[in-house]
């Protein structure tokens, strides 16, 4: 018993440190486990927001790409209404070509119409001529008949011989004797006219040129004129259409560009502008502006001027910008309203030699080019432009028809369609007129020739009138009629699709058919 109460300390205290051990692990393990449990709430909440963001994230990307692809989407429609646009133009293009043709077509079948009628009439007056002569040729053999005892098939047969051979002898002897004495005079008188007016006009020749070069008072200039960052240099080539050179050439700035009335504004506008020396995109802006105005009225006053040298009168005022805008336009190098005025002299003396009216011929020569100024604006040949422009302001028929024809896009109807025609084809080719080697010139008469030789059927083709016309001549063997007109608007197609050439080429097909007979 002793022994159990001195041990009894020690249990109660085994016992009391037992107790306290598992209430200190107990706390522990609570404690720890609190712990946990906040992490594992701190985590699913980190989760979740990471979740969220994810999905947020997503949902972003999601919405870019869409927007993107609806981008591209809109880009694509547009560029493809921009294709269906312009295939829509091309159409309306051909459509438009088609029906001039047509219209073409259907002059061509009503003039074809009138010959047929024509002809018809022309036969009924042979029908009775010949009635008349059989009933002559029948008094005629009859009387012979009686005279000379002979029958009457016999005596047809000697009269109807003779008749024949007399009438073929006087016909190809008369035929022979018109042709040559036609065809001489012809030369003579042409030569003797074209020669008379190209003598009694000399012209000075006007080389136009691309570019101009400006004056700069100091190299320093050059920076001033280009602008932080060229932001003057950009903006002045925009207000302008024209280009602005700088390079290394000391105390100069070329200005570039094939319109010469924006390359002179440009010009001037940049000579204001270092005179001034305020260069900046608004300055550069009002400048141009006013200067572009200043050259319209100068326009003006070229056309005025033009029109008071030469003496026209009841020129509508509207004109003159239209004939002030040639002195700008070259054709080869050639000045338009120098090439106008002296189609214009020549015209005037052609038609002084043919007992036609001078001053209205030198009105029709003069105002032939009328369209070049404004075809950079309206569609379709220069011709029919310059026609439509002479009935807008007021030119009588005459000068229309010699305006819109002088390179047969329309049927001429009087005889100054062709004076002027010939006029402009002597003043296009003199010597010096135009800026183009003997080597290019001869290379594109010969390239004609080749692509017409190139043909079936075609015998020979040659190039004539500077090489505004080309003459191909065909077997009748292997082309017809209807092939001979198929065949000239390929050979014109073809030239259209691999040559360059100033104006017009006529293609004209040439099919004949010759009887050959040898008398033994």
């Amino acid at each position: 018993m002793s022994i159990l109460m001195s041990y009894w300390p020690v249990i109660a205290a085994a016992v009391v440190f037992f107790l306290a051990g598992w209430l200190l692990t107990k706390a522990s393990f609570e404690k720890k486990h609190g712990q946990a449990q906040v992490m594992h709430d701190r985590l699913i909440d980190d989760a979740q927001k990471q979740a969220t963001d994810t999905v947020k994230s997503a949902e972003l990307e999601a919405k870019e790409e869409y927007f993107q692809a609806r981008q591209r989407f809109d880009d694509e429609t547009v560029s493809a209404r921009k294709e269906s646009r312009r295939r829509q133009d091309a159409l309306d293009q051909r459509e438009e070509n088609l029906n001039r043709k047509v219209s073409f077509i259907d002059k061509k079948e009503n003039r074809v119409d009138e010959l047929d009628a024509e002809t018809k009439e022309r036969q009924k007056a042979l029908d009775i001529n010949e009635t008349k002569i059989q009933s002559a040729l029948a008094e005629q053999a009859h009387k012979l008949e009686q005279i000379a005892g002979l029958s009457a098939d016999k005596a047809k047969g000697i009269l109807m011989e003779k008749m024949i051979g007399d009438a073929r002898m006087s016909a190809a002897k008369t035929i022979k004797q018109v042709r040559e004495e036609t065809e001489r005079n012809s030369k003579r008188e042409a030569m003797k006219i074209l020669s008379l007016a190209v003598q009694r006009y000399a012209a000075e020749h006007v080389a136009e040129n691309t570019v101009s070069v400006v004056d700069l008072p100091s190299d320093e200039m050059k920076g001033r004129i280009i602008g932080r960052e060229g932001r003057n240099i950009r903006s002045f080539e925009l207000a302008t259409g024209i280009d602005l050179i700088i390079d290394d050439t000391p105390g100069a700035v070329i200005v570039s560009g094939f319109d010469p009335v924006r390359r002179e504004v440009a010009r001037q506008s940049l000579e204001i502008l270092i005179r001034d020396g305020r260069i900046h995109p608004g300055r550069i802006e009002e400048v141009v502006r006013k200067t572009s105005e200043e050259m319209d009225a100068r326009i003006k006053e070229i056309g005025e001027q033009a029109v008071l040298d030469l003496g026209f009168p009841n020129i509508h005022h509207d004109m003159y910008y239209y004939i002030g805008r040639l002195s700008y336009r070259t054709s080869y190098g050639q000045n338009l309203l120098k090439h106008s005025m002296e189609v214009a002299a020549v015209s005037s003396v052609i038609a002084s030699e043919l007992g036609l009216d001078p001053r209205l011929a030198k009105r029709c020569g003069f105002l032939h080019d009328l369209g070049k100024a404004a075809d950079h604006e309206i569609e379709g040949p220069h011709a029919l432009i310059g026609a439509r422009l002479c009935k807008k302001f007021g030119e009588n028929e005459t000068v229309m028809n010699a305006v819109g024809g002088h390179h047969q896009d329309i049927e001429a109807t009087t005889p100054y369609t062709f004076l002027v025609s010939a006029a402009d084809a002597v003043s296009a080719s003199r010597p010096g007129a135009r800026r183009e080697s003997v080597q290019n010139y001869v290379e594109r008469l010969e390239n004609l020739e080749h692509i017409a030789d190139g043909f079936d059927g075609v015998e020979k083709s040659f190039a004539i009138q500077a090489g505004r016309e080309i003459r191909v001549l065909v077997n009748h063997n292997l082309v017809s009629d209807a092939e001979a007109a198929a065949l000239a608007e390929e050979v014109s197609r073809r030239i259209e699709g691999e040559l360059e050439y100033p104006g017009q080429i006529k293609v004209m097909v040439i099919r004949e058919t010759r009887a050959t007979s040898i008398a033994h």
